[in-house]
C-alpha cells in the first residue's frame, strides 16, 4: 500500500519483494519515471489555470490526505486532475469518482483494518465442511504442493475483503471505464513486477486500479492487468508529479507524506532494515519528481511523526495532521481560491448518485476446476435485479469460504447498452494440494506428559462438485494413520457421501483411585461410511454406519487383558450445529452435537448397545470478558458397553481437578462455566486469562446417577492462540484435594 508499509505481519516476506524490487529501480532506465500520458487533453480556458492534484504513497501515513482535501474544499479551489501511487491512489481515487473528505474519512475511521487485511472467511461464512478444520489440532498456515514442489502465494494477503469493500466504495463510478469520465480525471500508478518500469492506469475497473496501485510486494497479491503483473508503484513513481502535469495541469498542489530515510540510530532490527531498503527504493524518483516542481506549485509536507505506514487504525489521527499541515499553507493556497458561484457550479458536476444499478446480466470468470453451477448457486443476484453490494459481499464471502479460491471479487461493467456483473473467482495458485502440521501436547508437571505430532495431506477440488480426498498421519503417544473421502452431490453441496478408514493405536490409563493400576494400548482398524445433508453453513445431519476390529496389549498391569479382542459393528446418526464465531477462543454464538447410535451383533459387533451423546456450549461477551458455558452428557441405555466403548472425564475444563482420562464409566456428565478476559492489544495474537467452574461425574449404572454425587472442580488459566496453536497453562482443582498442573496444546472447547 506504500513503500512505507513495513509492518509486523509483512516483515520478513517482504525482504524478498523489496530486493526485486531494488535490483529493478537501480536498472530502469532514468526517463521510466517520467512516462507521458498520451491522452489529448483540452485547452486551456483563460479563465483560471488547471489545478492538478498529487497524492503520494505512504501507507496509512497517506490518511493525511483526507485532510488537505478537507482544507482544499473549504477554501474553494477547484481541483481538475488527480495523480496518486498506493494510499494516494486510493483517496485520489475515491475523491475522484466523487466520493466528499468526509464520507472518505468516515470510510478510513470506520472500517475494521484489522479484519480487512486477513484473507480467512469470517467464521460464520465457511462452510460446514471448513468449520470441522477447526477440530484438528493443526496449525492455520498451509503449504501449498505442486508437481511435487512447496508452492507458496504471491503475498502474505490475497486482498479478498479489501477488494470488496473498493468494490462497494467505488459503485458509483463502477460503469466509466475512461478514468477522464470520472467526476474528476484521474490517473494511479503501478510498477510491472517483471520488468521494473512504471504502468500507468488511466481506464478499466477503478477499483481494480486502485487496488494495483497499492499492492506492496510480498505483503499484497500482485493484480494482473492487461497481461502485467502490478505492484506498488512506489519505486516507479511514488509522487507522480509529471503525469499530473501530462494530465493538463498548469500548477500543482503536491502532497508528500513519506517518512523519508531513517537515521542510523533508528536502524535498529531486521524490520527496521527492511523499512530504510524500502524508503531508498523510492526516495530516488521522489526526490527527482520533486525536483520538477515550479515556482507557481504548492508542496505539501504534514508532519507525521511516528505514525507508521502500518497504524490504519489511527487514520482519524493522519487526517487531523494532514488538515493542519494544509492550514499552515493556508496564504499559498488562497491564491487558487474561485468566486462562490464559479465553485459550487463545479462541485455539482461531482454529484454523483449512488444508485446500484439494476443487473440486465451476471456473467462469471471462473478460473478453477469448480463448475460454474457450483459457484452460481451461492450468487442470489439475478437479471432484472438492482445490485445490493451488502448481499452481493456475503454470497461472495459463501463462495470464497468453500476455501479454493485465491480471491472471488465482482465487477459492473457497460456493454451494449447494459449494465452487467461480472464475477472473477480465481483458484488458488499455490494449491490444489496442501500440507499442515501440528502439535498436540499436555502436561501435568508430575512426570506424565504426552504429545502428538500430525500431518494432513488434503487434495481440494477432485472434480466439478469440489469433491476433497485427505490423509492424514500422527505419531505420539497415539499413532493413527487416516484416508478419508468427502464427495458433495449437488452443486449447492446440500448432500454428501463421506468415507473414512483409519489405523490407530491409542494408549490408556486405568485408575485405581489417584493411582495408575493399569495401563494399556488398543489398536484399532476401523471404516466409517456416511451420508448427509448440510443446512447452510450452520449446520449437518448425517447417517453412517462404523465397522471395526481392535486388540488391546497390555504395558502395564494385568496380564489377562493382554490379547483382549473387539469387533464394532454400528449405525449411527448424528446432528450438529455450529454457530461459534472461534472455537479455540470462542467470544459468541453455540454448538450442539447429538448422536444416537446403536451396535448389534446383527451389524458385526460383539455385543449389542445402545448409546446417545450430547454437547453443547454457548459463548456470550461483553467488551474484553467472555463467559462459556458447556454441557456434557453421555449415556449408555443398557448399562452393557463394552470397555473400550465406555466414557471417559478429567482434564482441563472436563474435570480439571482429575489426570487426563482419569475417570471411566457407562454414563458421564459434567457442566462447565469458563471466564476469560483478553488482556492482549495485538489481534494477531490475542492473550488471555481465565477461570472455569465444573460440575460432573462418571456413572456405572443410570440407576446410579445422582445429580447430588458429582464432583466440584475448577481452574485458573492463561491462554493465547500462538501460531502452533491454542495454548493453555493453569492449575486444576477438585473435591478432596485433586489438584493438577497443566500446559495443554489444542482445542478444549
Amino acid at each position: 500500500m506504500t513503500q512505507y508499509y513495513v509492518d509486523h505481519r509483512f516483515g520478513i516476506v517482504l525482504i524478498f519483494g523489496l530486493l526485486f524490487l531494488f535490483i529493478a529501480g537501480l536498472t530502469a532506465a532514468p526517463h521510466a519515471a517520467f512516462a507521458a500520458d498520451s491522452v489529448a487533453t483540452e485547452a486551456k480556458p483563460a479563465a483560471r489555470p488547471k489545478i492538478g492534484l498529487v497524492l503520494g504513497g505512504g501507507g496509512a501515513r497517506g490518511s493525511a490526505h483526507v485532510g488537505v482535501l478537507k482544507v482544499i474544499e473549504e477554501l474553494r479551489i477547484p481541483i481538475d486532475y488527480i495523480a496518486g501511487n498506493s494510499m494516494g491512489a486510493i483517496v485520489g481515487g475515491l475523491y475522484a469518482s466523487g466520493m466528499t473528505p468526509d464520507q472518505i474519512a468516515h470510510e478510513l475511521k470506520t472500517i475494521d483494518w484489522d479484519d480487512t487485511f486477513n484473507d480467512d472467511p469470517a467464521r460464520p461464512d465457511r462452510t460446514f465442511r471448513r468449520k470441522r478444520d477447526d477440530d484438528f489440532y493443526l496449525a492455520k498456515a498451509r503449504l501449498g504442493m505442486r508437481d511435487g514442489e512447496v508452492q507458496f502465494p504471491f503475498g502474505l494477503i490475497q486482498g479478498q475483503k479489501f477488494d470488496l469493500h473498493l468494490s462497494r466504495l467505488t459503485l458509483r463510478s463502477a460503469r466509466i471505464h475512461d478514468f477522464n469520465k470520472l467526476p474528476t480525471p484521474f490517473r494511479a500508478v503501478a510498477t510491472d513486477i517483471e520488468t521494473g518500469q512504471e504502468v500507468l492506469l488511466q481506464s478499466g475497473n477503478l477499483a481494480r486500479s486502485i487496488r494495483a496501485s497499492m499492492a506492496v510486494p510480498g505483503g499484497f497479491d500482485p493484480v494482473e492487468i492487461d497481461g502485467k503483473l502490478l505492484v506498488d508503484g512506489l519505486v516507479a513513481n511514488n509522487v507522480p508529479v509529471n503525469i499530473a502535469r501530462d494530465m493538463g495541469a498548469d500548477i500543482l498542489i503536491v502532497v508528500d507524506v513519506g517518512s523519508g530515510l531513517s537515521k542510523r540510530e533508528d536502524i535498529k532490527s531486521v524490520l527496521s532494515v527492511v523499512g530504510q531498503l524500502t524508503n531508498i527504493l523510492s526516495q530516488r524518483n521522489v526526490d527527482l519528481q520533486l525536483a520538477t516542481l515550479k515556482p507557481n506549485d504548492i508542496f505539501i509536507k504534514p508532519e507525521l511523526g511516528k505514525l507508521g505506514a502500518g497504524d490504519f487504525n489511527k487514520a482519524a489521527e493522519g487526517i487531523e495532521k494532514g488538515e493542519q499541515a494544509a492550514r499552515a499553507m493556508i496564504p499559498t493556497l488562497q491564491r487558487l481560491s474561485i468566486d462562490l458561484a464559479s465553485y459550487r457550479q463545479l462541485m455539482a458536476k461531482r454529484e454523483v448518485v449512488a444508485t446500484p444499478p439494476v443487473v440486465d446480466f451476471v456473467r462469471l470468470d471462473n478460473k478453477s476446476r469448480i463448475s460454474d453451477a457450483v459457484i452460481l448457486a451461492r450468487i442470489s443476484l439475478q437479471p432484472g435485479q438492482p445490485l445490493d453490494p451488502a448481499k452481493m459481499d456475503a454470497d461472495i464471502g459463501e463462495v470464497y469460504g468453500l476455501d479454493v479460491f485465491e480471491s472471488v471479487r465482482y465487477e459492473v461493467v457497460q456493454e451494449n447498452g447494459q449494465s452487467g456483473v461480472v464475477l472473477h473467482a480465481k483458484e488458488k495458485t499455490w494449491g490444489p494440494n496442501y500440507l499442515q502440521f501440528g502439535l498436540e501436547l499436555t502436561d501435568d508437571f508430575q512426570g506424565d506428559t504426552s504429545y502428538n505430532l500430525g500431518v494432513l495431506y488434503t487434495r481440494t477440488a477432485i472434480n466439478a462438485l469440489n469433491g476433497e480426498l485427505r490423509l492424514a498421519l500422527q505419531l505420539g503417544q497415539d499413532n493413527g494413520l487416516a484416508a478419508e473421502l468427502y464427495q458433495p452431490l449437488d452443486v449447492g453441496s446440500k448432500y454428501f457421501l463421506n468415507a473414512r478408514i483409519a489405523a490407530a493405536r491409542n494408549r490408556f490409563q486405568n485408575y485405581k483411585g489417584d493411582d495408575v493400576s493399569s495401563e494399556f494400548n488398543i489398536r484399532r482398524l476401523g471404516i466409517d461410511l456416511a451420508a448427509g445433508r448440510n443446512f447452510g453453513t450452520w449446520g449437518e445431519g448425517r447417517i453412517g454406519y462404523r465397522r471395526a476390529y481392535g486388540t488391546t496389549d497390555v504395558v502395564v498391569g494385568d496380564p489377562t487383558l493382554d490379547g483382549y479382542n473387539f469387533h464394532l459393528g454400528q449405525l449411527y446418526a448424528r446432528l450438529y450445529e455450529d454457530k461459534l464465531d472461534n472455537v479455540l477462543f470462542p467470544t459468541a454464538g453455540n454448538k450442539a452435537i447429538l448422536e444416537l447410535s446403536t451396535a448389534k451383533k446383527s451389524l458385526g459387533s460383539d455385543s449389542s448397545f445402545n448409546q446417545g451423546n450430547l454437547n453443547y456450549v454457548h459463548a456470550y461477551t461483553w467488551g474484553r470478558n467472555t463467559v462459556v458455558g458447556g454441557l456434557r452428557y453421555n449415556t449408555t441405555f443398557n448399562d452393557n458397553a463394552p470397555v473400550e466403548s465406555r466414557y471417559r472425564l478429567g482434564g482441563f475444563l472436563r474435570l480439571s481437578g482429575y489426570a487426563q482420562n482419569q475417570l471411566s464409566g457407562q454414563h458421564s456428565g459434567v457442566a462447565t462455566a469458563a471466564i476469560y478476559r483478553n488482556f492482549s492489544e495485538l489481534k494477531i495474537l490475542p492473550a488471555f486469562i481465565g477461570a472455569s467452574i465444573e460440575y460432573g461425574n462418571v456413572w456405572q449404572r443410570k440407576a446410579d446417577i445422582d445429580l447430588g454425587d458429582g464432583l466440584l472442580n475448577g481452574s485458573v488459566f492463561v491462554g493465547s492462540d500462538t501460531p502452533i496453536g491454542p495454548l493453555y497453562v493453569g492449575l486444576g482443582l477438585g473435591e478432596g484435594g485433586h489438584r493438577t498442573g497443566f500446559m495443554f496444546l489444542g482445542s478444549p472447547f
